[in-house]
């Protein structure tokens, strides 16, 4: 957009920082009518959010119903300093507290439970799960509490899965658009008095708008909830996703081809293809003082990869597997001194599995690779992975208005490692001998919360995480001297905010926090365009994040989420010759800003228009500081229309003005004989997605 537009953003996010606009806000959570708002994440049970002591974000049924979303960014980039990029398909990057990046700093759950184990970390982790077709979503920014463990550094994200219907009933929603997209959710349910059911069926398909860019999806779901005699229930839910797509969206362009030609491709020949399969059943009983939760699982998962983005320096396909069986054991006392109450339990995970990989030679025409043949095998191993993680976690009335919460997590993990083939100490794909490598860590968290008024709460907190190696990190080594020997990545992060609602029904929130990370573990780029994974000596990320919902009038209803965050390297040498320390970190984007206006007619209440507006700030392409993306301004709008009580139809049209933007963009200098190269990998144009919805 133009330099005006931008300067507006500039002035609306200064706006919200001004006294009397302060507080974060839970999505739509916070209805004019001051409801009481539920969070579930922060003790895997109901708990006012007023009493959590962290940045909670909440994206409820209805906001998710009505948006519809086609990717899991047009719905999560509702919550304030939450920002989801587009990498093909549903492939995803997340920046939360965090550079946009792949790294395994994040901790995805379905229902409280990981959706895959920490050895086996995957960056795309929400296309394994059927977020359209879900209950809520549930944000904790920053690290998680005591109840969760390695990954939840930057956030935990937790979707939660639909209840069973309370009497029968079925619906099917039909959607088109743009480029084949063609989508069909349907999804039946029932109860009685001592169970229900509800399945879910997603089946989604699209020619992709770049050339071969093709996706399909078919995801199932299916919960089923039983009421015992003894007063006790059991849910029991089965998840499916199989993902085939052709990986390109996020295959990065040069300047000249993103600015003239995006639709090109130079990397057709990649693709991924995905299996995550997961079955549990959490066992409750519970009473007025305490209760007891028990949740045995099982997991699998399978992905078949040719990475685009290493063509040019490290071509390969490979394979991963891994399954999983384990348990959450999870007690709570109430106790009658000062309304405390005592959380205690352990995460039991066992998950063996293992990576195969071979290294491929490519054809390549002009800039387009068009064709490759499978060469020797580089690596295969299998691996075990377990961990067992006991937890306590605290809360107590100080008084009537404050409310006190500690906790701490102890986790010890391993990695059985079982090289198969032999061991290389030189070159560029080196391989480790067998091994068996230990992580613990110890994870204390404090927190207060204080009602200031009737409807404005306060906490503060502090809150100490930790993140262990990834199988990968590890035991593909590459052209490392000593991935084996990578450490933990450690975090201490301090947060103070609050929220509320105004008497003018003004509903905010606001938090700033302070998260320091030591050995970090990032990603040098070599002036060959190798790369090497090590430990860096510390990476600094602070921020301020702030969200208000306010009806302007009895028809338009306003929502803003804003952030502005500094990630820097505070120290980072990655070898003799080159030193990072002081600048600011890559694909970190200091501003993201997303603005809805919704529009209900009084005349026409079946009638409702939103328009959105999604700002990203600047960022460095590059480690240096030598180049900047300038960021991007989107308009998107939706309508729905209810015909009658069971039918309503509906539209999205997405970058409505049709602006040229980059979802990722990097430089690299002239080297070895090399340009230099500004690459980006291009955003969706204009796109029109119809849609009808029918229930039974």
């Amino acid at each position: 957009m133009s330099n005006k537009i931008r300067s507006q953003s500039c002035s609306l996010y200064i706006l919200l920082l001004l006294p009397g606009w302060s507080l974060v806000y839970a999505s739509n959570e916070m209805s004019a009518k001051n409801d009481v708002v539920i969070s579930v994440t922060s003790t895997r049970e109901d708990k006012p959010l007023s009493e959590v002591p962290a940045s909670v974000g909440i994206i409820n049924k209805q906001n998710i119903k009505e948006t519809k979303p086609a990717h899991p960014s047009e719905i999560m980039n509702q919550i304030p300093g939450v920002h989801v990029n587009v990498t093909g398909g549903e492939g995803h990057m997340t920046a939360i507290r965090q550079p946009t990046t792949t790294k395994a700093v994040y901790l995805y759950l379905e229902d409280g439970i990981p959706t895959r184990s920490t050895g086996f970390f995957n960056h795309n982790a929400l296309y394994e799960v059927n977020i359209p077709q879900s209950e809520s979503i549930e944000i904790i920014k920053g690290p998680g509490t005591s109840l969760y463990g390695s990954d939840a550094i930057g956030g935990v994200v937790n979707v939660l899965t639909a209840a069973p219907p309370l009497e029968k009933q079925t619906s099917i929603n039909i959607e088109a658009g743009n480029n084949a997209w063609y989508r069909l959710l349907a999804d039946t349910g029932d109860s009685d008095d001592d169970s229900g059911y509800v399945a879910s069926l997603n089946l989604t398909s699209s020619d992709g708008w770049r050339n071969s860019t093709e996706y399909d999806r078919v995801s199932a779901n299916l919960r089923v909830d039983n009421f015992l005699d003894n007063g006790a229930s059991l849910k029991t839910i089965f998840s499916a996703t199989d993902v085939d797509q052709q990986t390109a969206g996020s295959s990065r362009l040069l300047r000249d081809d993103y600015l003239n030609n995006p639709e090109l491709n130079y990397t057709p020949i990649s693709y991924r293809q995905v299996q995550a399969y997961r079955l549990s059943t959490e066992y409750e009983k519970g009473s007025k003082d305490n209760s007891l939760s028990i949740t045995p699982y099982l997991r699998h998962n399978t992905m078949a990869l040719l990475p685009n983005w290493s063509l040019s320096y490290d071509p390969v396909v490979y394979e991963t597997k891994n399954n999983s069986i384990g348990v959450l054991l999870k007690n709570r006392q109430n106790l009658s001194e000062n309304n405390a109450v005592l959380i205690s339990g352990v995460d039991i995970d066992y998950s063996p599995g293992s990576y195969v990989q071979h290294e491929i030679s490519t054809t390549k025409v002009g800039n387009v690779y068009t064709d490759y043949t499978v060469g020797q095998i580089q690596y295969d191993y299998d691996v075990i992975f377990s961990a067992i993680s006991p937890y306590v976690h605290y809360e107590q009335s100080l008084s009537s208005l404050t409310r006190f919460t500690a906790g701490a997590r102890y986790d010890f993990m391993q990695y059985d490692y079982d090289n198969k083939l032999t061991t290389v100490t030189t070159g560029s794909q080196r391989r480790p001998a067998d091994t068996v490598v230990d992580f613990s860590r110890f994870s204390p968290k404090l927190g207060l919360t204080h009602q200031l008024n009737k409807n404005t709460s306060a906490f503060i907190n502090y809150r100490h995480a930790f993140r262990a190696p990834s199988n990968t990190q590890l035991f593909r080594q590459g052209k490392a001297e000593n991935t084996v020997g990578l450490k933990p990545i450690k975090v201490n992060s301090f947060e103070i905010g609050m929220r509320g609602r105004t008497q003018n029904k003004l509903g905010y929130t606001i938090s700033l926090y302070y998260m320091s990370k030591t050995d970090d573990i990032l990603t040098y780029k070599n002036p060959d365009n190798t790369r090497e994974t090590v430990n860096a000596g510390e990476t600094l990320h602070k921020g301020i994040e702030v969200g208000l919902d306010k009806a302007l009038t009895s028809a338009v209803q306003l929502n803003v989420a804003a952030s502005y965050a500094v990630h820097t390297y505070e120290d980072w040498k990655p070898n003799n010759s080159t030193d990072y320390s002081g600048n600011e970190m890559e694909s970190a984007p200091r501003t993201i800003i997303n603005t809805k206006l919704s529009y209900r007619p009084v005349v026409l209440p079946a009638l409702k228009v939103e328009v959105e507006w999604v700002h990203l700030g600047s960022y460095w392409m590059d480690q240096a500081n030598t180049q900047k993306y300038k960021g991007h301004d989107l308009a998107n709008i939706r309508a729905r229309y209810a015909i009658n009580k069971k039918s309503s139809v509906y539209t999205r049209i997405m970058n409505v003005l049709d602006e040229k933007y980059a979802t990722a963009a990097s430089y690299k200098p002239a080297a070895f004989g090399n340009p230099e190269k500004f690459e980006y990998a291009p955003g969706m144009p204009l796109s029109v997605f119809v849609g009808y919805t029918k229930k039974f």
